[in-house]
């Protein structure tokens, strides 16, 4: 493919690149790009720096707070950011209830939620999934019943990104049980400090506690946070989770750690060679390279037929690919770390200024590696994306 940006774009992504690299703090770059946790202080810090500059929420338009940009500039924009160190935006304010509340809710909802979520004040959870109820998110039980000017919800939600540290849940709740799967189900916005709410951290594989189980006891939520038209929830979900497939494919962050891949290639030695000067290694490195010029194109080949990203089987198509792509860097990684990779320690994931004595470039590759097995399955698994794919596409 053939792709000759406009002076304009050429000159956006110089602006974003020196932007970049002018204003992400050291000590945040240095932990991101060696694959080490950020904690909420370290993504706050960072979310209203760009904030200061307008760029915290760059989906959104003008008249909310955004920049207004366009699809390609928001792609150019994630990957001069990563290429740069900076973490990315992972936020669900941001990037999920954001997007909804601009397309669904009350004049009031934007006013009161909008301006928090851009400076970073309020940190949203999402509360879709339950555990009978993930990929077939149609079949959810939690339950919310209505009483005077509130619902009372009760039930269960699994995988919660970040709610340890978040203040406030959007979630998906049956509203009519008597309804159709898809029917019958509402969008509400929970505090997540209301009586009746617990928050239990859910330790993965890797180690880490993104993940988090919350639980509702009969918690009572103003009628005042729902979002959209009552049983009317699974509009608000399905343009979510298009916005959130989308962003999962992570093309930048492909890049991002592909270059990550080829400086620890050209640094390890094997037999007194760099591993970049083994034949196997360096056909690998070939091979991964082809597979994120090609993800970026067809990227880019999308914005170019329908000036908007994300739109139906490709925003699919699009998290199936890249989520394959990046686990297999990750791999790749494994495998350039080699026996270093094998004793890994959960307290090498948290940089400390005082211990030199860890292999700061491969201590934490192993937990990045288990970390990276879940890509695949949030946002809706990858085979699942392979069935909506198919009935868009090839259903007559």
């Amino acid at each position: 493919m053939n792709w000759d940006p406009s002076p304009e774009i050429k000159l956006f992504r110089e602006e974003v690149r020196a932007f970049a690299r002018a204003s992400v703090p050291d000590d945040i770059r240095l932990k991101f790009e060696r694959g080490y946790r950020l904690g909420r202080d370290d993504y706050t810090r960072w979310y209203q720096i760009l904030a200061a500059r307008g760029w915290s929420a760059p989906a959104w338009p003008k008249e909310h707070g955004g920049p207004g940009w366009s699809p390609l500039q928001r792609l150019i924009f994630d990957d001069e950011m990563l290429l740069a160190g900076a973490p990315r935006i992972i936020s669900a304010g941001i990037n999920m209830l954001g997007p909804v509340l601009i397309a669904f809710g009350t004049e009031e909802q934007k006013r009161c939620y909008l301006p928090a979520i851009l400076r970073t004040e309020t940190w949203w959870a999402q509360g879709f999934s339950e555990p009978e109820a993930g990929s077939d998110l149609a079949s959810l039980r939690t339950r919310a019943v209505p009483d005077g000017d509130d619902f009372i919800v009760t039930g269960q939600k699994s995988w919660s990104s970040y709610g340890h540290f978040s203040d406030r849940m959007f979630t998906l709740v049956r509203t009519d049980p008597a309804a159709k799967p898809q029917r019958g189900i509402s969008f509400l916005m929970i505090d997540l400090n209301a009586p009746g709410v617990e928050v239990r951290p859910v330790r993965t594989i890797d180690g880490g506690t993104d993940l988090n189980e919350v639980w509702l006891d009969a918690v009572r939520v103003p009628r005042a946070n729902l979002v959209g038209a009552l049983d009317d929830g699974w509009t608000c979900a399905k343009y979510l989770l298009t916005l959130e497939r989308t962003t999962i494919a992570g093309i930048g962050a492909c890049k991002q750690q592909l270059r990550r891949a080829r400086m620890l290639c050209a640094a390890t030695k094997h037999g007194g060679r760099p591993l970049i000067e083994h034949p196997s290694f360096a056909e690998r490195m070939a091979l991964l390279e082809v597979d994120v010029m090609a993800l970026e194109f067809t990227a880019l080949r999308m914005l170019g037929a329908n000036a908007e990203s994300g739109s139906g089987a490709e925003a699919s198509l699009l998290k199936i690919r890249g989520t394959e792509v990046r686990q297999a860097i990750y791999a790749f990684l494994l495998d350039v770390a080699g026996p270093a990779a094998v004793p890994w320690r959960e307290e090498a994931m948290h940089l400390g200024d005082d211990d030199p004595a860890v292999a700061a470039e491969l201590a934490p590759l192993a937990a990045n590696y288990l970390d990276s097995r879940k890509l695949s399955i949030y946002g809706g698994t990858n085979e699942v994306q392979r069935n909506i794919a198919a009935r868009m596409v090839l259903r007559p």
